[in-house]
């Protein structure tokens, strides 16, 4: 199964409208120059970057100042100002603190409601390369199965979120295809169809392929074959929301992934993919409630 044919089939109403806003500041965002991050495209509407890992994309609690949005602050000002709590800063999604790669930011406000509505739509395509210490039983095929939060209090003032699989949880859908193979791990291509928290490290687990260095779901033996978490958003699909082009943003592996790569005995994946990304998502996918 090729990653585009989960595309056929409906899903039921109440899950096809869901979009899950992140949670940014209410207040004003401060700029911070010193932090880095690699342009990937932009224009006066938009821009996608590259974030690199262990970088938070959006400030919070503990991280006030040092996120991808307080760097972007820094050069787009009065855009992101313009902008502002009610539409994100621009900032439309994020990536796990531990996660890297592509991010579309908005820079106005046509921009951002088109492509909010790509997401709310699911017209928004992105892919993921995961490092796994061993490839799935299936080489490609699509993981439905249902996600919920666990949310542990750290402290007073603190708490920590993570997921799992649940029969009676939100509808979850990732596909994936197993790209590369060796005697230590797999290279697998994911694609995220529903937007759960860790929906990814998740689901490759529940199918026996944990991701190289997770610290939150791996044991012991995963989470130390790898200096970082082996995930990374290599390629994002849209239409230009003022211009209706399509736009297909790739990124290579960073550097430490490709060491990582090296030491598993993995080749580099090639930039271009096996299949190209259709133009459009599907208004809706099948995802029933089941553990497969």
């Amino acid at each position: 199964m090729l990653l585009s044919q989960i595309e056929r089939t409906p899903t039921p109403r109440s899950t096809q409208s869901e979009y899950n806003p992140m949670s940014t500041p209410t207040g004003p965002v401060e700029a911070n120059d010193r932090i880095t991050y690699r342009t990937a495209y932009e224009d006066e509407h938009l821009l996608v970057v590259e974030k690199p890992t262990r970088l938070v994309s959006t400030p919070g609690v503990g991280h006030e100042h040092d996120t991808l949005l307080n760097g972007l602050m820094a050069r787009y000002t009065k855009q992101l100002t313009n902008l502002g709590a009610v539409r994100d800063h621009g900032m439309l999604h994020r990536l796990d603190k531990e996660t890297s790669g592509l991010l579309v930011v908005a820079l106005n406000q046509k921009s951002y409601d088109g492509l909010r509505e790509q997401f709310e739509q699911r017209k928004i395509k992105k892919f993921y390369w995961a490092i796994t210490h061993k490839a799935p039983r299936d080489a490609e095929g699509v993981i439905r199965k249902s996600m919920s939060d666990v949310v542990k209090r750290a402290s007073r003032y603190t708490s920590t979120r993570t997921s799992r699989v649940d029969r009676n949880g939100k509808t979850a859908v990732t596909a994936y295809r197993v790209l590369h193979e060796s005697a230590l791990a797999a290279l697998i291509e994911a694609r995220p169809i529903t937007g759960r928290l860790h929906q990814i490290r998740v689901h490759l687990d529940s199918v026996g392929a944990a991701v190289l260095g997770d610290r939150l779901y791996g044991p012991k033996i995963i989470r130390e074959a790898a200096p970082r978490l082996a995930l990374h958003s290599h390629r994002l699909c849209f239409v230009h929301p003022i211009t209706g082009e399509e736009v297909d943003i790739r990124t290579q592996f960073p550097r430490d992934l490709r060491t990582t790569m090296k030491k598993m005995n993995l080749p580099r994946p090639e930039l271009n993919p096996i299949e190209p990304a259709p133009s459009t998502l599907p208004e809706a996918i099948t995802a029933p409630n089941d553990d497969e």
